[in-house]
């Protein structure tokens, strides 16, 4: 029997093809790191310490506002400043730590930081100091309810936090000591920044030894900076913020409010941080652009943890460019002081004449001169009555100026051929049926006069007859129908109206200009057309109401206000004025529709208002050698102020310009809700004004005559 030959195993075969595909890959493993390493080490080393181009918010100086003499009126105030560069990842727990070796360095314990920490805030914090404490908030049916809903991680985690958050009782929230609440003061504030961008964590009463004790110990601190910082100066404001200008210069926010909410995308797009510092109302938001300066832009250099390593500056910063006004500041002190004083004497026994305004440009070029404005405000802490600068009421009240605006009014008769250059009117009390009787402020008027007669006296029935042949009604007939066309009648006049100005916004350079009440408005009585033409239906704003007497000044051209003249380049080298970058030239916004020979007219009416003997404005306008033409006005209109009461009162009122030959100034003046008629506050005023102007400018011609001195630089930056 043969024996069988014994099968071979094909096992240690497969095993060699196996440990041979292992040894393949294994060489093929290290052939790519080593090709990783040597060919796209330095890309990755690369990838690894990235290199970011990030606009920094490093303190730089706002722009200046100056006046048109060169005067600092708005500057900025150095401030030692703690600042916290947030890296782009930190935890909680991080900064938590360098907030309390903070906090041993300097104080944050005001009433204003601790007013600061939101309930939020206090919740987060709490929550980070009490884990296990928290923890036991959340009971296991609460897990198991949250579970059932299908949430991912993420959003259970989040679930939990904000149901531990709520279980938060109002005992632990205030079981925070005072040392506690500093360090949540600072962490709050370190939180809250951008990453990559410094955030102000402390930059007002700096100390100098907290200044110095943070520099020495900044390796420890990482991400903290002693650097210098900025407040907005403004030089004539007084404790309680008020001063010349002040709300028309408007503010700045700080560095806790950031960007304004209504405005944050806009400003975001822009390329500013949210904790920027930005012009939040009037010149400072109309100038945002040039005020504020060019960021520094730095390359931050990180590591693969996300902390910066390195800077290094790409671009540097460019403090923000400076407005010269066109306002002269010490004839807008005169100014503000003349109505103060004037205002309070004429105020005893009138409690419903709060306020006054008064505003003056060059009508030729439409430079704004000064803007002037108080106002009585009872404080609602102290309960005292307190005077608050109120120049923007110049622009955003509006009030029935009355005849102030008869001007208009006959050049508007010319225009529509109701009326000629020197034609005589009868006046007279006049009675329509169903219309109450319309009089003249003497009862009787004045018998048959011409347009300038009824100018310089004022006469009421005059503008009346005007405004209803306008209307299309030629003859009055005692006790008859008023027959006109109100809705064309209205409709004209303030067509013709606003080619001065009156009724349109002006165009100043300011935000926030409003334009006055009644446009559109048909009255429903014809009787109040009439009304219209002695400005005692429509309501205008008193720099409406100068841009209105400068267009009469000028020869019939309305030119725009503006309250800044030249924008320039700062020079903090030598504290004064730079290179001119922009100048505002004058704009003419429309030639009224009017012949020179009607606008010459109508100056020679203004004239004998003030310098003939029967004008109305002749014994109280009494500064006569400055050659001053104008026009007064009385309304009476129902008061609508702040008092409960609503009675029927008296807006006295006046425009003017001089010297009537060559105008280089014109003014309005506005002085609301008398309770007597009688009062010539509004005159009273105007005369103060007019002399104070020419006093200055004699002034300053007397300065330049005498021998040259040194001249001072602007203060401040």
């Amino acid at each position: 029997m043969s024996k069988k030959k014994k099968k071979k195993s094909p096992v240690p075969f497969r095993l060699n093809v196996l440990f041979f595909v292992v040894f393949v890959l294994f060489s093929a493993l290290i052939l790519r790191l080593g090709v990783v390493q040597i060919v796209y080490g330095d890309d990755f080393k690369r990838e690894i310490q990235q290199n970011e181009v990030t606009p920094v918010n490093t303190s730089v100086p706002r722009g200046r506002i100056l006046d048109t003499n060169g005067k600092l009126i708005v500057g900025n105030q150095p401030l030692k400043a703690i600042t916290y560069t947030r890296p782009k990842y930190v935890t909680p727990k991080e900064m938590l730590s360098i907030a309390r070796k903070l906090a041993a360095l300097i104080s944050k314990d005001s009433a204003d930081d601790f007013k600061a920490i939101t309930k939020r805030d206090r919740q987060d914090y709490w929550l980070m100091l009490h884990p296990k404490q928290a923890k036991a908030k959340i009971t296991k049916q609460d897990e198991a309810k949250l579970k059932k809903k299908g949430l991912n991680s993420k959003e259970y985690d989040k679930e939990i936090y904000n149901l531990t958050r709520e279980r938060i009782t109002d005992a632990e929230l205030n079981s925070f000591s005072k040392s506690e609440l500093e360090v949540l003061a600072i962490y709050r504030e370190m939180a809250s920044g951008t990453a990559l961008t410094p955030q102000i964590i402390k930059n007002k009463d700096v100390t100098d030894k907290e200044y110095a004790v943070v520099s020495e110990n900044l390796d420890s601190l990482p991400g903290v900076d002693a650097t210098t910082d900025w407040d907005r100066n403004y030089i004539y404001k007084d404790n309680q913020g008020n001063g010349p200008l002040s709300t028309i210069l408007g503010k700045v926010t700080s560095s806790k409010e950031g960007l304004p909410k209504d405005q944050l995308d806009q400003l975001l797009a822009q390329g500013y941080s949210r904790n920027d510092r930005v012009g939040k109302s009037y010149l400072e938001s109309q100038y945002e652009n040039v005020l504020q300066g060019q960021k520094e832009i730095v390359r931050n250099t990180t590591d693969n943890s996300g902390k910066v390593i390195d800077s290094s500056i790409v671009k540097n910063g460019e403090s923000g460019k400076d407005l010269v006004l066109s306002i002269d500041i010490d004839f807008q002190k005169a100014v503000d002081q003349i109505v103060r004083d004037k205002l309070a004497q004429a105020k005893v026994g009138q409690p419903y004449m709060d306020r006054a305004f008064v505003s003056a440009m060059n009508p030729k070029t439409g430079e704004v001169l000064a803007m002037s404005g108080v106002q009585y405000v009872k404080n609602t802490k102290t309960n005292q009555t307190e005077i608050q600068d109120f120049a923007l009421g110049n622009m955003i009240t509006s009030y029935s100026m009355g005849s102030a605006v008869k001007g208009a009014t006959l050049l508007t008769g010319y225009q529509t051929g109701a009326i000629k250059p020197g034609d005589s009117l009868y006046t007279q009390p006049l009675k329509f049926k169903g219309t109450p009787v319309k009089r003249d402020w003497n009862k009787t008027g004045f018998g048959l006069v011409n347009d300038l007669y009824a100018l310089k006296r004022s006469s009421n029935t005059y503008m009346f007859l005007t405004a209803m042949k306008i209307g299309g009604q030629q003859t009055y007939v005692p006790n008859g129908p008023l027959r006109i066309d109100k809705v064309a009648a209205i409709n004209k006049l303030r067509t013709n109206f606003s080619q001065f100005g009156l009724g349109v916004k002006t165009g100043i350079d300011l935000p926030g200009e409003q334009s006055g009440y009644g446009a559109g408005q048909i009255p429903g009585d014809a009787g109040k057309v009439l009304d219209f033409a002695i400005g005692q239906y429509d309501t205008y704003t008193p720099l409406q109401l100068l841009q209105y007497v400068s267009t009469i000044a000028n020869g019939g051209y309305r030119v725009q206000p503006h309250i800044v003249k030249e924008i320039r380049e700062p020079d903090y080298r030598t504290n004064g004025l730079g290179p001119v970058i922009q100048e505002f030239d004058p704009k003419i916004l429309n030639k009224i529709d009017m012949k020179d020979e009607w606008i010459k007219h109508v100056q020679d009416g203004m004239k004998l208002v003030v310098n003939d003997p029967q004008g109305t404005g002749y014994g109280y306008i009494t500064n006569k050698q400055y050659n001053i033409a104008g026009k007064t006005g009385t309304a009476q209109a129902l008061y609508d102020g702040p008092l409960p009461v609503h009675p029927m009162t008296w807006n006295v009122t006046f425009v003017g310009y001089a010297p009537y030959d060559d105008p280089e100034i014109a003014i309005s003046v506005v002085v609301p809700w008398s309770t007597t008629d009688q009062t010539h506050v509004n005159l009273e005023i105007a005369n103060e004004v007019f002399k104070a102007y020419f006093d200055l400018k004699q002034s300053r011609m007397n300065q330049s005559a005498t021998p040259a001195v040194q001249p001072q630089p602007a203060q401040g930056q």
